[in-house]
């Protein structure tokens, strides 16, 4: 079974980083919950939405998690590709992939 995860991550180029906090902060009107050196997290429901910001990025990208028991029989089940090249997955056991219109998805066990 895959359900939501607890995060959303919205990957913005430098350039464009603070004015999109900015809007999310001023004028969505969500309160900070975490401040790291290169992302800020809002509350969003149950969920975490991180604005991160992304050196060498030319567009904003959508990241999205989902939870699983077992993160490669999900991914043999969505038949997406592994992209585990995107970013360290460091003590988080799943896999990096993207669905068909390119939205990077976090397929992993809670």
């Amino acid at each position: 079974m895959i359900e939501p995860g607890k995060n959303i991550a919205i990957k913005v180029p430098l350039h464009k980083w603070e004015e999109t906090v900015a809007y999310y902060r001023d004028r969505v009107g969500l309160k900070v919950a975490k401040e790291l050196k290169n992302s800020i997290g809002f509350s969003f429901g149950n969920m975490t939405l991180w604005i991160d910001r992304v050196e060498r990025q030319s567009q904003v990208d959508i990241w999205l998690e989902l939870f699983t028991d077992d993160p490669d029989k999900a991914i043999e089940t969505l038949g997406s590709p592994v992209r585990d090249e995107l970013e360290p997955l460091d003590d988080v056991k799943g896999h990096w992939t993207s669905d068909p219109a390119g939205v990077i998805l976090l397929v992993r066990n809670e």
